[in-house]
């Protein structure tokens, strides 16, 4: 199976989550799986999440966006420090907006802008420091046969 981004959609997310972790110490990933191993993408994402390393981050503050574009599901989360200091509902319009946009057929569009609207937030409670360093990479990570 291809890959469900093309090298050309790959590289503008990979653009926007560079973009939006120069004005934060936070972390974003993008992954991607053929189809879900738990019963709900939020419980697959919990477990990416931790296999990804991405509660290792000084701050806590790294945020996952997981998609499962075969299932038509995708699943949005922050590490404790993120989650803490984010208004209560702030997940859930990240995605809404995102959904919006899949539901358009505009799927690059709507990582791009979860990604956007995820920089913001974190900017506001986790700003860049000259001293940040990019703990997790910022390429587009794929489950066991995602990528073929």
């Amino acid at each position: 199976m291809p890959r469900f981004f093309s090298t050309t959609e790959e590289a503008r997310i990979i653009e926007a989550i560079r973009s939006a972790e120069q004005q934060t110490s936070g972390e974003i990933r993008v992954h991607l799986e053929r189809k879900k191993v738990g019963q709900t993408a939020i419980e697959d994402a919990v477990r990416v999440f931790a296999a990804l390393g991405m509660h290792q981050t000084e701050s806590r503050n790294g945020v996952l966006i997981f998609l499962i574009p075969q299932e038509k599901e995708f699943a949005i989360i922050g590490d404790e420090g993120i989650d803490a200091v984010v208004p209560e509902h702030f997940w859930e319009d990240v995605r809404d907006a995102m959904q919006q946009r899949f539901r358009r057929g505009a799927f690059t569009e709507g990582v791009c802008e979860g990604i956007e609207m995820i920089g913001n937030k974190l900017k506001i409670y986790f700003p860049y420091q000259k001293d940040d360093t990019n703990e997790l990479p910022d390429d587009l990570s794929y489950g066991e046969d995602s990528a073929d």
